[in-house]
């Protein structure tokens, strides 16, 4: 799967979108704070993300509800992959012995999970 990339703000409606499921873009800006952004802010937004192929509508008469088309974790696992390939030469053991060194994964971690995928095979 080779999903756009997402700026920030995408991201932000994507994550109301998976948590919240189908809804129309006013129903979207309820979940927003004072001072809420424009209608038409978010309206491009939404509709910039259906054109990246992450939302798809149902049509209500004149008006659209929104639902998402990609999944979480397709986005989280497309995420990590163009991370690795951006940052660490398409290297995953570099990615993982970089987490090692900066100590955000510890070793007994790290056993852990080869344990389980040793498990799963």
């Amino acid at each position: 799967m080779n999903l756009k990339k997402l700026t920030a703000k995408e991201e932000e409606i994507m994550r109301l979108y998976w948590e919240k499921g189908p809804m129309f873009v006013r129903e979207l800006l309820n979940f927003y704070p004072e001072p809420r952004p424009h209608f038409n802010t978010v309206s491009t937004m939404v509709r910039s993300l259906e054109a990246k192929g992450y939302l798809a509508h149902h049509s209500f008469g004149n008006t659209y509800q929104y639902y998402p088309i990609v999944s979480e974790e397709d986005y989280g696992r497309n995420t990590i992959k163009g991370a690795v390939s951006r940052y660490f030469e398409n290297s995953y053991l570099t990615a993982v012995s970089a987490l090692v060194e900066e100590e955000k994964i510890s070793l007994d971690d790290l056993k852990e999970l080869i344990a389980r995928i040793e498990n799963q095979h």
